[in-house]
């Protein structure tokens, strides 16, 4: 290894030492310094640089590796205009809850170094304020030996629940200052996250004897690791209380949907099946639910709920009054400000540690096949779903994405944590393939394959992040639900249609992507990927995923642009409707 000569050489042995393997970047001049540390003095490994077509994807790789993984990978982002494209990003990652370590840099500070016009468009006074909101924790420090404690609190913070984001802004100038000698580096065994708390033990025995004591408990599982022990210990849980469990499609496989005690499928918003269950309710165990509060108004309005209710969350610690995303402050008549997986290890003990019947194994998740749907002509969203579970039966599978829009939830079937990563945090659009690639760089070589489900707005935004995948040999399958349109927003134009009573047919202008209908699988072949489609047609999509699987076995990047009418499901209904006789 070349001798550590420069400031950004420490910089860069310190990411080393943090175990930071990826750094996610696009190149930018002002951490030049850094990007020659990387490349010379780091020899271009540990942690390896995975160059990317756009900002934005950077963050969202780094997150989708943390919603695998539990631990957060390098982003780098160049000044200013580099942060401003990666704020997005930023944002999914914080609603997600998801540890990264955010790298950016800053022109110089001394206006004297700075080069004509270039320099200057490219320093701001406190850029970390673009992000400052959606971030755990900022810091811009003025010299290499701030820098190096600073990146070490932003690690450690990151990696304190609830995990978040972290931003250290690097200065151009302090990056290429001359080391008199090589500077010692922080002894990381002494600056680690602290332990979480555990719970009280007087604590833990009233929520057992609540949960005990009630004729129907419930469970609500919302945010929860990807621990496949802290998994089990759910399910134990579930079946020594006998309590319904309730779970949160944004949040992913954190409780199998097949298991008796699941209540319906699992959904974006609580299901008529889980109404009927809560409503029903005595005692309440929200788990890190991502809206505990908006449930229980969806389920009983304006009245207060009679059930006894437990919430298990730190998520206070991180709101701040800029975001909603902290959601309805929700009732509860006992809080315990604690790691979930904590709790649940306390109660079990508690309990006597019962074991799961239903225990989930590092072996195949297997998705049953499904018989519902039409076997051939055109697929609606529902229909799409089905011939995907069929699709991809028995074989191990990891979804980074599926569809939401399904109102009585999915019909996939979850029973490992490494089935399905849930939603994107902030529900934008665009940082669907800059995760699923993410997702796919931490399951490279653990023999569960990576599919995303894209719609065809998000993958059109995000798509140049499949570039990445393809540099680096990171296998992916994708496969678009391709309807030519912004169809949530079809939605809502429907609904102030019928509410305004206007034309609801009028509800498209606005909203197509078509004339022209952009080419998926050409830009998917644009980005070295392999392309495939467009497919129309149920008895088609067999098929296609079956070629796709192949190439992305053999180690390629596949996408599959699959044709999924926007209003199929309604028409269908609507027909069914208009064939009901008259209840007059």
């Amino acid at each position: 290894m070349t001798e550590m000569g420069w400031a950004s050489d420490a910089i860069a042995q310190l990411l080393r030492d943090l175990k930071l393997d990826y750094a996610a970047l696009t190149p930018g001049s002002s951490f030049r310094g850094l990007h020659d540390s990387f490349v010379n003095y780091l020899e271009a490994r540990d942690p390896k640089m995975l160059v990317c077509l756009h900002e934005e994807h950077t963050v969202a790789i780094a997150h989708g590796y943390a919603k695998v993984t539990g631990k957060p990978m390098l982003a780098v982002v160049h000044a200013n205009v580099g942060l401003m494209h990666a704020t997005m990003a930023f944002y999914g990652a914080w609603c997600d809850r998801a540890p990264i370590v955010v790298l950016g840099a800053n022109g110089p500070h001394d206006a004297a170094k700075r080069r004509p016009w270039i320099d200057w468009i490219h320093t701001s006074r406190d850029p970390a304020a673009l992000v400052r909101h959606y971030t755990k924790w900022d810091d811009e420090p003025g010299s290499v030996e701030a820098c190096l404690e600073s990146i070490t609190r932003a690690y450690k913070i990151a990696t304190t629940p609830p995990y978040g984001p972290t931003f250290v802004v690097l200065d151009v100038a302090m990056q290429e200052q001359k080391l008199a000698k090589p500077l010692p580096m922080p002894k990381l065994e002494r600056f680690t996250a602290p332990a979480p708390a555990l719970p009280a033990a007087a604590d833990v025995k009233r929520a057992v004897e609540i949960m005990k004591n009630a004729k129907h408990p419930v469970m609500l599982v919302g945010r929860m690791s990807r621990d496949l022990q802290a998994y089990n210990n759910r399910i134990a849980l579930a079946e020594a209380l006998n309590a319904r469990v309730i779970t949160d499609f944004k949040a992913g496989s954190v409780f199998p949907t097949a298991h008796p005690l699941h209540v319906g499928r699992s959904a974006a918003r609580v299901t008529d099946a889980g109404l009927a269950v809560l409503r029903e309710a005595d005692a309440i165990l929200s788990l890190e639910a991502i809206d505990l509060g908006g449930a229980l108004t969806q389920t009983f309005g304006a009245e207060s709920p009679k059930a006894t209710i437990i919430n298990c969350s730190v998520d206070q610690y991180v709101h701040n009054g800029w975001s909603m995303d902290h959601q309805t402050l929700p009732p509860a008549d006992l809080h315990l400000a604690v790691v979930t997986d904590y709790l649940v290890t306390a109660m079990l003990a508690e309990l006597g540690n019962p074991k799961p019947k239903a225990i989930a194994t590092n072996g195949a998740a297997k998705t049953k096949p499904s018989a519902n749907g039409a076997a051939s002509g055109e697929m609606g969203i529902e229909s799409f779903c089905e011939a995907l579970t069929e699709a991809f039966a028995g074989r191990d599978v990891c979804f980074s994405r599926l569809p939401l829009g399904l109102n009585d939830g999915s019909p996939f079937s979850f029973t490992h944590p490494l089935d399905f990563l849930g939603g994107d945090g902030g529900g934008g659009v665009g940082a669907g393939p800059g995760i699923a690639v993410g997702a796919a760089l931490a399951l490279k070589g653990t023999g569960r394959m990576p599919v995303a489900v894209l719609g065809d707005g998000d993958f059109l935004m995000g798509l140049t992040a499949l570039w990445t995948a393809v540099a680096n040999d990171i296998p992916l399958l994708v496969i678009v639900a391709n309807n030519n349109c912004y169809n949530n927003d079809v939605a809502h134009q429907d609904r102030i249609a019928r509410q305004r009573d206007r034309p609801v047919e009028r509800k498209w202008i606005g909203q197509m992507i078509t004339e022209p209908a952009p080419d998926l699988a050409m830009l998917a072949r644009g980005q070295g990927a392999i392309g495939i489609g467009r497919i129309d047609g149920r008895e088609n999509i067999g098929a296609a995923i079956a070629e796709g699987i192949k190439h992305v076995e053999a180690g390629k990047v596949c996408v599959i642009d699959v044709y999924v009418s926007p209003d199929l499901d309604d028409r269908r209904k609507a027909e069914a409707a208009a064939k009901e006789p008259s209840k007059r």
